[in-house]
């Protein structure tokens, strides 16, 4: 997602993307423990993503 996207979300649906994202990293996390992970890159990705929903939530929260 952009940061464009992101800001135009609300604070309740950053919270379930938030949540969403997380749940996908710990899932990446357990396939690259167990040598199944096809693109580790994603890993990257997603870790970026959380910290861009986190970045806008605490800008929303701080307005």
């Amino acid at each position: 997602m952009t940061m464009k996207e992101i800001r135009e979300l609300s604070p309740a649906e950053l919270s379930a993307k938030l949540k969403d994202l997380k749940s996908e990293l710990m899932n990446l996390r357990f396939q690259h423990a167990v040598n199944q992970l096809e693109n580790p890159q994603k890993m990257v990705e997603v870790k970026k993503s959380i910290a861009r929903v986190l970045t806008v939530l605490k800008e929303k929260e701080s307005k």
